[in-house]
């Protein structure tokens, strides 16, 4: 009778729940499992179809980077590099009292930025919790509610003391939206293209969401003046500036996947009719997610990234998002598995109805598959017996640990060859940069900075060494206040008023 293995630990999931762990296996006596031998065969396969060699990323850059030429030159372009109307760089001497309201996927975020010079502040806020209810509602009814929180908020810190505001202040506000808006050719209108995150507020998309806002604040009778809608990634990029001024790029790695930079307006040939100055540099919104969609030329689609695409709720859209972010890491895996399982080579004799299920699987099962410090891989034991009821051998989570790792490297080199893709197009290799990075896959996932930073090794040579990704700064509070602050100083200045 071959040796039994025990093992015993904890695992904290995803919920921040415990759970405890006793295990007592005995390989291929209770139930049949596949060997050793065939789960290293198997993960050859695997090895080849998701590793990217570095000759195969430097084709992906150059593709890309003519992506994001030709999304500078013409409107309504797969990648459309959206012109945001935030002109060069904070000063980091920008000082005052600045407000910032961040509508995001759960929360509504009210915060109170007090820029103080040389790249410092001091930030108040309060969250506010969004209801499914309010989600769906009418669109104009949640701006609405959206004025009320920020008269909450301005009646709570009005008063004489220290960091608070004088009555009667009228503060100029910066208003984020996580959300596809694109500038109406001014700083402080916005189109909502389409919401994502769970909101459905109808009568909201294609409209301009800064003037329904404008109305809300109106009703209220706030001392308020909406100086700036602002996306997200705009928002980091600035105030990861702010903070060091060596960045030059801003990049989310998260459920979504977006990039923001400062482009020379003469090289944004399709708003050459607003006679703005050539010589002045303006951030551009890259919406890169959707790079290579629809004809998929580009990127190594294997054949489970295509089914996750097809059996998405929009298909052939967002083709490198699916690719690297967060909501389809695990996913990926899945199907990995659930091949196996139709090939007769998985879980033998055990009922698999719960990993059948699509989008079972999260990325965050694949970040504790591959933090694992145990030799046994007792929290790859935990994840298949407390979610899914399986029994697994050390052979199987050994293979489960590597695909993991094969998939998150995948994505964070080829998240490195976006970034290279910018750094090409500006030049900015000679004297390296700096990349300010947020989401939760950059923040949370094991290795994935160290990944990229292989990546750009891998595209540039040696200088990429010179470009440096970085914990990015609080773009939906701290940036969206410093670019309300940076407008009001454009517009006070009679700098190109009519944007």
């Amino acid at each position: 009778m071959p040796a039994s293995r025990r093992g015993s630990g904890s695992l904290v999931l995803p919920s921040g729940q415990t759970i405890a762990i006793h295990t007592r296996t005995q390989d291929e006596e209770d139930l049949p499992h596949a060997t050793k031998k065939t789960m290293a065969d198997h993960l050859r396969k695997y090895e080849t179809l998701f590793t990217l060699t570095p000759q195969r990323m430097r084709m992906i850059v150059e593709a890309f980077t003519e992506t994001l030429e030709l999304g500078l030159a013409k409107y309504n372009q797969i990648v459309p590099m959206i012109p945001t109307f935030v002109f060069g760089w904070p000063s980091g001497q920008e000082t005052g009292d600045f407000l910032a309201l961040d509508l995001g996927g759960t929360n509504l975020r009210v915060c109170l930025v007090t820029l103080q010079g040389d790249g410092k502040f001091e930030l108040t806020q309060t969250k506010y919790r969004l209801t499914e209810e309010q989600k769906q509602e009418d669109g104009q009814k949640l701006f609405d509610f959206c004025a009320e929180c920020l008269k909450t908020f301005i009646d709570s810190n009005t008063g004489n003391g220290p960091g608070m505001l004088k009555e009667g202040q009228i503060l100029p506000l910066g208003f984020t939206v996580s959300y596809r808006a694109d500038p109406i050719s001014r700083i402080d209108h916005g189109e909502l293209i389409r919401w994502t995150k769970g909101f459905g507020a109808p009568n909201t998309e294609g409209r301009d969401v800064a003037e329904m806002f404008r109305q809300s604040l109106k009703k209220l009778d706030l001392p308020v003046h909406l100086t700036a809608l602002i996306n997200d990634t705009t928002g980091t990029l600035i105030a990861s500036h702010y903070v060091n001024c060596k960045t030059k790029i801003a990049v989310i790695f998260g459920t979504g996947c977006n990039a923001a930079y400062m482009e020379h307006v003469k090289n944004i040939p399709k708003i050459a009719n607003l006679g703005i100055p050539p010589d002045v540099d303006m951030a551009i919104n890259c919406e890169w997610g959707a790079f290579d969609s629809f004809e998929h030329e580009h990127l190594p689609r294997t054949k489970y990234d295509a089914t996750v695409d097809e059996t998405s709720n929009k298909p052939g859209e967002q083709a490198f998002e699916k690719l690297i972010s967060g909501r389809y890491l695990g996913e990926i895996l899945r199907l990995v598995i659930c091949e196996l399982i139709d090939e007769g080579i998985l879980f033998l004799g055990q009922n698999t109805y719960k990993l059948e299920k699509p989008y079972v699987f999260d990325t965050a099962f694949l970040s504790l598959m591959e933090s694992d410090p145990t030799d046994e891989l007792l929290m790859i034991i935990g994840i298949f017996t407390h979610f899914f009821a399986l029994e697994t051998t050390l052979a199987e989570r050994q293979f489960f640990r590597a695909l993991a790792k094969l998939i998150g490297r995948r994505a964070a080199r080829l998240s490195a060859c976006g970034i290279a893709a910018i750094v090409k197009k500006m030049g900015y290799l000679e004297e390296g940069c700096s990349v300010g990075a947020d989401g939760s896959l950059y923040n949370k996932y094991p290795g994935f900075p160290e990944r990229v930073h292989e990546g750009l090794v891998d595209i540039f040579g040696e200088k990429g060494r010179g470009i440096v990704t970085h914990h990015a700064e609080d773009g939906s509070g701290v940036g969206s206040a410093i670019i309300a602050a940076m407008t009001k100083i454009r517009k006070d200045a009679s700098l190109y008023l009519h944007v």
